[in-house]
């Protein structure tokens, strides 16, 4: 499909983007998973690692089950984010991730370091996750200890 929006398309558009990236981090941070699920489409697709992720919304949202009580807060920060529009209707973003977690459990918090590669599509006049992967920089106290690499050349 071609991309014909104009410039002032591509600046709305992407602040519409940039607020449901905000808005993720926002509703992981507030303990709010069934809102979280509302940012994406049905046959939405996530990795958060190599063997842990999901296909499908109801998969998804069993993937949220229990985060309340396996942390006691989380602190998401979002930066650089890149947005490249495929079409009016679809975009595809990465941005840089800063995400701090203080277990429930007796634990040091763990902090992660990485990149959100997402595909967005604007359905009904809003834009959900289509895809999301999370890939790892690296990690301080973490508890998850396989990643997706962020793709760096050695």
């Amino acid at each position: 499909m071609e991309n014909n929006m104009t410039d002032l398309d591509k600046v709305v558009e992407s602040r519409a983007i940039e607020r449901i990236l905000s808005d993720y981090a926002y509703f992981l941070d507030m303990n709010m998973p069934e809102e979280m699920v509302k940012l994406f489409v049905d046959d939405c697709e996530v990795s958060y690692g190599p063997k842990f992720g999901a296909k499908g919304i109801a998969d998804y949202a069993k993937t949220l089950d229990g985060i309340g009580t396996f942390f006691k807060g989380t602190s998401h920060h979002n930066s650089g984010t890149v947005i490249d529009f495929v079409s009016p209707t679809e975009a595809v973003t990465r941005t840089i991730v800063l995400a701090v977690h203080r277990y429930a459990k007796d634990a040091p918090d763990g902090i992660l370091y990485g990149q959100y590669h997402d595909r967005l599509v604007k359905v009904d006049g809003a834009w959900k996750f289509k895809a999301r992967e999370l890939r790892t920089t690296m990690t301080t106290d973490y508890h998850v200890r396989s990643f997706n690499p962020i793709g760096r050349r050695d």
